[in-house]
């Protein structure tokens, strides 16, 4: 398990071109003249009364010049354009130079270039921003046509002209043929040539495999999961029993080829296959070999990795073990990951140069399980919000964008989402910019189920508030499940061994955690 205090957090500010908050009006002067009837002698009712003399005269929201000649705002400060030039109380604003409109809107002037760019007056400095009058962030689902425009979370405005794809007047990697320009789960597609693509985090157009807005329900019956360990001193019958006590059907339980290992794990499959509920066996394969040295290529990778999945799926097949999670956070390891802090949106957060070391040994399990069982169903496990990482993988590309190496294709795009990397649903990118609906952009990417193999609050955090962080997370999880094509959520986990991540300690109920997690699943049938 990755150590979650490694990833801070990055992504608490905003980034981005254009910004539209924050505009100021005038710059606090006010037009001259005396205030009519005014005879209090207070210099706070007088100043109260210039105040409101100077709203009251200010000039109609959405005034511009031209066609009016002049601009008054809140403050009574008088705006006029002379020239290309925007002046205000007849002194030049700024620095400014080839204005074609000056606009009044919402309290704050504005001036639109010649070239279309809109800035506000910030009170001393005029700073970009988009045209105020067309509104913030666009409703999830907004579409051209019969949008004219998108506006996403950083305030880019989308178009399309011609059938090809603008980001504020400038096009957006190659686009052509377009009939369809989307705004949804926090993310922007395009239909081009009859077929999705969506906008990844190195801007380039991914392909997809159906439509984002497509509701995908997931197979009723294996929703509810928890994590757990082979050595634990509980017997499998028990574990069997503590599992139905919360209503969990699945287990993941990790497994290495060591026999010693694997004859544990096997009697946790038969009490599993007797009980008619899932084991989902995580084969622990690293990058390293016996020594702990990287392995020394790709091929060496894989055929090491092949081995060892072969003989675990050797052992359990016969006892009803079908599905598979092909390694454990191998993108977040220190070979492979540029910086622990990354989002890993984008393909270069990660290491180019041990890229295919990891390549290899996912591809290797896969194909281990596959030559035992080839129906056994596969997952590849991301962590955090490593798009970048699954791109590359299913497309066989490298971090430095280079291409037509191995394809890496799974069955179930497994993730990990504890509490300190964010909202699975609207997760931050790298560059601290807003975040996206993950499920969504999985389901429409990939077209294959979606597990949460690992989920739960912070290591520090109260029993209380794990409890609360359950109920609020199982909500989010179990509303998603028709739509998003969520197979399973996994709790982390049975015994942590301590009163940290577990719901029990040495038999003993954690509560409220258990009480928690047993009276959802209770009222919430997965069904």
């Amino acid at each position: 398990m990755l150590k979650r205090r490694e990833f801070l957090g990055c992504l608490t500010a905003l980034g981005g071109s254009y910004l539209l908050t924050g505009c100021g009006g005038g710059s606090g002067s006010s037009a001259g003249g005396s205030i009519a009837n005014t005879t209090s002698s207070n210099p706070a009712a007088k100043a109260m009364a210039v105040a409101n003399a100077a709203v009251a005269a200010a000039s109609p929201n959405n005034t511009t010049i031209p066609p009016a000649t002049s601009i008054v705002d809140t403050s009574g400060a008088i705006w006029t354009l002379v020239n290309g030039v925007v002046y205000q109380n007849g002194a030049v604003a700024g620095v400014n130079y080839n204005v074609a409109m000056v606009l009044y809107f919402g309290n704050s002037v504005y001036h639109k270039t010649t070239t279309g760019v809109f800035f506000c007056w910030m009170g001393s400095f005029w700073s970009l921003v988009n045209d105020p009058r067309l509104g913030g962030t666009s409703a999830d689902g907004t579409a051209i046509p019969s949008s004219t425009y998108i506006i996403d979370k950083l305030n880019n405005v989308w178009t399309v002209v011609s059938g090809v794809v603008y980001r504020n007047n400038q096009t957006v990697g190659t686009t052509y043929n377009v009939s369809l320009l989307l705004w949804f789960g926090g993310k922007i597609w395009h239909i081009g040539t009859g077929v999705f693509f969506v906008l990844s985090g190195n801007d380039t157009w991914e392909r997809c495999v159906s439509d984002p807005r497509t509701p995908v329900p997931a197979t009723a019956g294996s929703f509810y999961g928890m994590n757990g360990h082979f050595d634990y001193s509980y017997t499998p019958a028990q574990i069997v029993s503590m599992l139905k006590a919360m209503n969990c059907t699945t287990y993941r339980v990790g497994t290495t080829s060591d026999s010693s290992v694997l004859y544990r794990v096997i009697g946790l499959a038969q009490a599993f296959q007797a009980a008619g509920m899932t084991l989902f066996v995580l084969i622990e394969g690293g990058l390293t070999d016996s020594s702990g040295n990287l392995y020394a290529s790709e091929s060496v990778a894989y055929s090491a990795s092949l081995a060892a999945a072969a003989t675990i799926a050797g052992y359990l097949a016969p006892y009803g073990v079908t599905m598979y999670e092909c390694g454990n956070e191998l993108t977040r390891q220190g070979a492979t990951i540029v910086n622990s802090n990354y989002a890993g949106t984008k393909a270069n957060d990660f290491n180019n140069t041990n890229w295919p070391i990891m390549r290899g040994v996912m591809r290797g399990m896969i194909d281990g399980v596959k030559s035992i069982q080839p129906n056994a169903k596969c997952g590849i496990n991301f962590c955090v919000a490593d798009t970048g990482a699954s791109d590359a993988l299913w497309d066989g590309m490298q971090p430095d964008g280079s291409s037509g190496y191995p394809l890496v294709r799974w069955d179930i795009t497994t993730w990990h989402n504890y509490e300190v990397y964010g909202d699975i649903f609207n997760i931050g990118q790298d560059g601290a910019s807003p975040g996206f609906d993950l499920p969504t952009y999985c389901k429409a990417r990939y077209g294959v189920p979606f597990i949460i193999s690992e989920w739960n609050a912070n290591e520090e955090d109260t029993q209380a508030f794990r409890g609360t962080y359950i109920t609020s997370q199982l909500g989010e999880f179990y509303a998603a499940r028709k739509t998003h094509n969520i197979q399973s959520v996994m709790y982390y986990e049975l015994d942590s061994g301590n009163n940290t991540w577990g719901v029990v300690n040495d038999g003993v109920l954690l509560n409220p955690p258990h009480s928690a997690l047993t009276a959802f699943t209770s009222v919430n049938p997965d069904i």
